[in-house]
């Protein structure tokens, strides 16, 4: 099987292909919030006041406890869901998430956005959106007195007393960026296993879109094949059994009709120079007074049969 057969038994249909569509409309609308969302905390909108919201309740560390590592030069360690990284991670992913968006969507207009090439993209997408759940539901036990085992306590609890009127707001914009990442991770999920089934059960359109393929390949092969003489049998050969007796071809025509006015021309003055000396053959004519044309310059002096009798 060369490279060509292995191309053509990659299925290049959607199982649905209703369902891509309603996925790039779902798809542009969630990624227009969360990069509206991720892009409005950035850089540190909310996130160390969220942080010190929590440590005033007592549900997590303090921030200020980076400081004090700082003054007592002890190692740094910023918890993971308070940390810039979470914060960047989230507008970067943001950011290629709806780049990619785009292409796809430029690649299914121009049919070419085939089940093979959707698989790895948004198995990527899937792992790097997991990372950033991950990252925004880590706990945080770097203060003893104050551990925190699970998510932070702005999506375990509720935005309302106790917490400040002024940070209810932002509370409720970290949870929501927290659930349009959930949704982004599940949408790429089914993008993921959409692909994977397109790939491995293939539609009837799929079958008979490689049954063609091979079989113009298959074609094209053979017509690049030498020419053989296998079922072409030859022209027959002149004066064969089963042939012309007398071809007559241009080539032919024009050597016969010089050689009959040479020959002609040549006996006619042999004749009459014969004649006065007495000597040599005397020539036939026909009723019309002429001498009769031989039809061929192999006959020689053979007789001739015209149309008033024969003549030598």
């Amino acid at each position: 099987m060369g490279i060509k057969d292995s191309y053509a038994t990659i299925p290049r249909q959607w199982k649905f292909p209703k369902a891509i569509l309603y996925l790039f409309a779902i798809e542009l609308l969630i990624e227009i919030a969360a990069l509206a969302l991720f892009g409005i905390a950035q850089p540190d909108l909310y996130r160390t006041r969220l942080w010190q919201e929590g440590s005033d309740h007592g549900w997590n560390s303090n921030p200020n406890s980076i400081i004090y590592a700082y003054a007592n030069y002890r190692p740094v360690h910023t918890p993971l869901p308070w940390s810039q990284f979470v914060t960047s991670f989230n507008v970067v992913i943001a950011v290629l998430a709806l780049f990619l968006l785009l292409c796809k969507g430029i690649m299914y207009i121009c049919h070419v956005f085939y089940p093979i090439i959707s698989t790895p993209i948004h198995a990527a997408l899937v792992a790097l959106y997991a990372v950033s759940i991950h990252a925004q539901a880590a706990s945080d036990m770097s203060d003893p007195d104050h551990p925190q085992p699970g998510a932070p306590w702005y999506i375990t609890k509720s935005c309302g007393a106790p917490v400040k009127p002024s940070l209810q707001g932002y509370c409720k914009q970290a949870k929501g960026s927290f659930a349009v990442t959930i949704m982004l991770c599940v949408l790429f999920l089914v993008y993921f296993v959409l692909s994977l089934y397109s790939l491995l059960a293939p539609t009837a359109l799929a079958i008979r879109s490689r049954k063609s393929s091979t079989a113009s390949s298959d074609l094209e092969s053979q017509q690049q094949r030498p020419w053989e003489m296998t079922h072409v049998q030859p022209p027959p050969t002149p004066g064969t059994t089963g042939g012309l007796k007398s071809p007559m071809t241009p080539r032919t025509t024009a050597f016969n009709t010089l050689s009959g006015k040479m020959g002609g021309g040549g006996k006619e003055k042999k004749s009459k120079m014969g004649m006065g000396k007495g000597k040599g053959k005397e020539v036939h004519k026909g009723p019309d007074g002429k001498v009769p044309l031989r039809h061929h310059i192999s006959m020689g002096d053979a007789v001739y049969e015209g149309p008033h009798g024969k003549y030598t």
